[in-house]
């Protein structure tokens, strides 16, 4: 006798990166990762990761995609979906400065090396990508140098940077920062910058640094450092 299942959905049919191009898909606001949806297919930006998963499950959207570690918590907490095993892109994690500043690059550069070699670039890579436990140590007697340098971070990018509940920036890169900071004895201010506007604010002189960017988007306007991390995106699916 014949029946019928009443209420199964279709298993997802994406298997690889490659799958969701020209579909709908989701990306937080203000991050790397809704250029590459826009890339991809029709973005749609969320402000909460919550909705976003929301409307994935729902099959408003038929993918998102994310920076790997937040996307590994956040599917743990969400029934019903799923992360492909291939990543979507991978890029490294770079400072901007002004292509006339060769002086300033060399001791990023150098600042960046030594935190390299003494394990705080490693400590801090567990900590935001692997949910790891690291606390850096600030660096003792720093002779600090009069005045101040201005760099761009975007509040929205999460793990990389973001605010706290107490509205102050906490993240990846901010704690990069000070660390490079805290090397070169010049305190950073932070500038809040929009993700799309970090090169030409460094560009343009309005901060003299940024980080939190695709680094082929600075080409011909800023120099680049030497990668201090790695980024992974991955595409998050229905199951």
């Amino acid at each position: 006798m014949p029946f019928a299942l009443v209420g199964c959905r279709e298993a997802s049919p994406f298997n690889s990166p490659d799958d969701i191009a020209g579909t709908t898909i989701g990306a937080l606001v203000g991050t790397p990762s809704l250029r590459l949806a826009n890339e991809m297919g029709t973005a749609v930006g969320f402000y909460s990761e919550a909705e976003m998963m929301r409307e994935l499950r729902a099959e408003l959207i038929d993918a998102v995609i994310m920076e790997q570690a937040t996307a590994i918590e956040l599917v743990e907490n969400t029934s019903g979906v799923r992360i492909l095993s291939e990543p979507l892109a991978e890029h490294d994690l770079r400072f901007a400065v002004p292509l006339e500043n060769i002086g300033l690059l060399n001791a990023v550069n150098n600042a960046i090396a030594e935190l390299e070699e003494n394990g705080t670039l490693a400590g801090l890579s567990y900590k935001y990508f692997s949910r790891g436990n690291f606390t850096r140590e600030p660096l003792e007697d720093v002779e600090w140098r009069p005045g101040y340098m201005r760099i761009a971070l975007p509040p929205d990018s999460p793990p990389f940077s973001f605010m706290d509940d107490e509205g102050r920036f906490t993240g990846m890169d901010v704690d990069v920062a000070l660390a490079v900071s805290e090397i070169l004895g010049i305190e950073f201010r932070v500038a809040n910058y929009d993700a799309r506007e970090l090169v030409t604010a460094v560009w343009h002189g309005r901060a003299d640094l940024a980080l939190g960017w695709h680094h082929d988007e600075g080409e011909g306007y800023v120099n680049v450092s030497d990668s201090y991390a790695r980024a992974v995106h991955v595409v998050i699916v229905r199951r």
